[in-house]
């Protein structure tokens, strides 16, 4: 019987999407974005901005990632 061993697999979840924001220019759109616009594990899309000034629209499957794989020393 072959011993199994503990592999470390280094794994990417890379959710692609949209945001819509109403803001005065190109640079006051993407720090409302990267301020105000968040994903958590377990969670879902949110956002702290009211929703007249947000909406988005993103898959909720990612893409699979990985990466390396390395055996976990013993």
């Amino acid at each position: 019987m072959k011993k199994k061993r503990i592999y470390r697999v280094k794994t990417q979840y890379i959710f692609k999407g949209i945001f819509e924001v109403l803001a005065d220019s190109k640079e006051n759109a993407q720090q409302k974005v990267l301020q105000d616009c968040g994903l958590v594990m377990g969670g879902s899309i949110h956002s702290t901005l009211p929703d007249e000034e947000i909406n988005w629209a993103f898959s909720t499957h990612p893409e699979v990632k990985a990466t390396r794989i390395t055996i976990q020393k013993e």
